[in-house]
């Protein structure tokens, strides 16, 4: 049987529904109140070129790392580059862990952690694997090319 519940008081506490928007949802939902067409004004320009900003940087280390252990967050990334980035750099003998983890399926995101031993640093251990991850993909697409032009001669 359902149970009656009192209304609940008022409390001076609780937070104004305005005061939750945040404030790029307030420029929106301002712009559409008024109904005109929406005006370009300076604020609007510097998210613009922050968001440039963010878009020419896509990785960062994330805070609370230390020279021998980092982890770094890769903008616009996904399994793909951090499989293949943890197997190559697991490989180096300077490492003594390495992880990376897509946090939410709906972001963008993905972070690697890696921890080394005191003869490296976590971002060297970064810059080797990702030259040493270049370096097999150029093998791999030359040896492809190769056996392709060889494919196509035999076949004719």
């Amino acid at each position: 049987m359902p149970v009656a519940t009192k209304p609940r008081a008022s409390s001076a506490e609780d937070a104004d529904m305005e005061d939750a928007t945040p404030p790029s949802a307030q420029q929106v939902i301002d712009s559409q109140e008024g109904g005109g067409p929406m005006e370009e004004d300076e604020d609007d320009n510097e998210l613009a070129d922050e968001e440039d900003n963010e878009e020419s940087q896509r990785v960062r280390i994330l805070p609370g790392s230390t020279s021998t252990a980092a982890s770094f967050e890769f903008l616009k990334e996904g399994h793909t580059l951090g499989n293949a980035l943890r197997y190559i750099i697991m490989k180096n003998p300077d490492v003594e862990f390495c992880a990376y983890a897509i946090p939410h399926p709906s972001e963008e995101k993905m972070n690697l952690r890696i921890q080394t031993y005191d003869t490296t640093t976590a971002t060297a251990a970064l810059e080797k694997g990702l030259q040493d991850l270049e370096d097999l993909c150029d093998v791999v697409s030359e040896e492809f090319w190769t056996q392709r032009e060889k494919f196509t001669v035999a076949k004719h």
